[in-house]
């Protein structure tokens, strides 16, 4: 077995996922991902895939759970293990440039109370790791 880090899927700024259809068009992304690192690495089989996902990047990891399976039937990925962790919400105040854990996309500042802060981690989805064969 083989392990393979670091993949990042980009989504588009200010993205707001609010419905299953969003993580399913993800779900196919991850599985493209997949067979494209297939080809280029020589595995033809995954069986375990672990997903970071921001706090702050209104993906559902229990959207996510129901449809992978689902997605990943007929490909290298098929019976595969999902494992989802949660990264939290980083952010930095544009006035005091305090860094400051966040909960939800607008939290102001708790240093100086401005609403002009700046999302540092959170709001992404990456392919952390896979196990592969």
């Amino acid at each position: 077995m083989t392990n393979v880090s670091g993949t990042d899927l980009h989504l588009p700024e200010g993205c707001m996922a609010g419905i299953a259809m969003h993580e399913l068009s993800l779900l196919e992304n991850v599985r493209e991902i997949l067979e494209n690192h297939a080809l280029k690495q020589n595995f033809s089989r995954v069986t375990k895939v672990t997903l970071e996902i921001g706090k702050l990047s209104s993906i559902e990891p229990e959207a996510l759970r129901f449809g992978f399976d689902v997605v990943m039937k007929d490909s290298l990925a098929e019976n595969a293990e999902l494992i989802i962790s949660e990264l939290s919400g980083l952010g930095l105040c544009q006035q005091c440039q305090q860094q400051i854990e966040m909960e939800t996309l607008y939290d102001p500042c708790t240093f100086c109370g401005s609403p002009f802060v700046k999302v540092i981690q959170g709001a992404e989805m990456k392919i952390k790791d896979l196990s592969v064969i």
